[in-house]
């Protein structure tokens, strides 16, 4: 019966991954695995912490959806840093069926996220989270416009979404749009909220972009 390196192997060499880079990727993948864990742990004591509904860690590893996301996010995420082509991104659309959360695997994600709910949830390619940051149902975390080259084509590679800062919390149905939009530390952005702009820290959000900003009370 194979066992899981001999499994994975076959799967890089079936997606295209060159035959004699295989064993390395497979090496430097399983070596990460311990990193990867770590962080998950953070992710499960910022969902229990932040969730009054939450029984158990246990709960929260079995039965959570951001948890399933982010835990198949991180795996990817480090494939995806290693330039293993093709598998990230199906690993994202399997979490994104089971789920409906769609976490692009170029995305960087700090320690202690929690989604709450999930449904809905989008994350960009070239997005990064700090720690500490807390999504509900239905946050965008997106693209404002795609820049295009002389010929028509989309211009690939270049910053598209947001930079959020750590100790944020984006409530349901809120949308974040572009490569050069940052959302300053210990932020608070309210529900339904639609911004391309930049939120110093300590603010909370409360209306559509244009409309209201109001300190956040510390």
């Amino acid at each position: 019966m194979a066992d899981s390196r001999e499994i994975f192997e076959k799967v890089l060499l079936r997606l295209g991954t060159e035959s004699k880079d295989i064993p390395a990727i497979v090496s430097e993948f399983l070596d990460k695995l311990i990193t990867v864990q770590e962080i998950l742990e953070t992710d499960i004591t910022a969902a229990y912490d932040g969730d009054p509904a939450a029984k158990s860690r246990e709960e929260i590893m079995l039965s959570y959806p951001g948890f399933e996301a982010i835990s198949i996010h991180r795996m990817a995420h480090e494939l995806y840093n290693m330039k293993v082509p093709i598998l990230p991104r199906l690993m994202s659309e399997i979490a994104h069926s089971i789920t409906g959360i769609d976490i692009h695997p170029g995305a960087t994600i700090g320690p202690y996220f929690f989604i709450d709910h999930g449904t809905g949830v989008v994350v960009g390619e070239t997005a990064t989270l700090g720690h500490h940051v807390k999504l509900y149902q239905g946050v965008t975390i997106g693209a404002k416009s795609f820049q295009m080259n002389e010929d028509g084509s989309l211009v690939k590679g270049n910053k598209r979404h947001p930079d959020i800062g750590n100790h944020v919390v984006i409530y349901a149905g809120a949308t974040i749009l572009g490569g050069t939009t940052l959302i300053g530390d210990h932020c608070v952005i309210g529900g339904n909220v639609w911004s391309t702009r930049t939120v110093l820290p300590n603010r909370t959000v409360i209306a559509p972009q244009g409309v209201e900003e109001i300190d956040k009370k510390i």
